[in-house]
């Protein structure tokens, strides 16, 4: 038998999480639809609110939170090494809208 680590997890916390999770969604929707921001602005705010749920979803519903630093560790490297990759890959192409002119 291996030592399996113990933490205290309650359903009301799990409500709690899921209750964030659908307010934020909430007001995703409600800013898509609206559209008050340019829409780079809206861009950064809808990437922001995304960054969020994603770090309340890995931490609480993955379990996360309760990993070692060590598992902690390996995953933002994992995570920034895929974001640098994205970019060498699709930052060319996106860049390119800019010298063909188009609006």
């Amino acid at each position: 038998m291996h030592d399996v680590a113990q933490h205290e997890d309650s359903k009301a916390q799990y409500f709690w999480v899921w209750g964030a999770l659908l307010v934020l969604t909430g007001i995703e929707v409600w800013l898509g639809y609206r559209q008050l921001f340019v829409p780079v602005r809206m861009l950064e705010i809808l990437l922001f609110l995304s960054i969020i749920k994603s770090a309340l979803i890995i931490g609480y519903f993955m379990h996360l939170k309760f990993e070692t630093a060590l598992m902690r560790w390996i995953l933002v490297f994992s995570v920034t090494a895929c974001f640098i990759i994205m970019f060498f890959f699709f930052f060319p192409d996106a860049h390119r809208i800019i010298r063909l002119g188009v609006k």
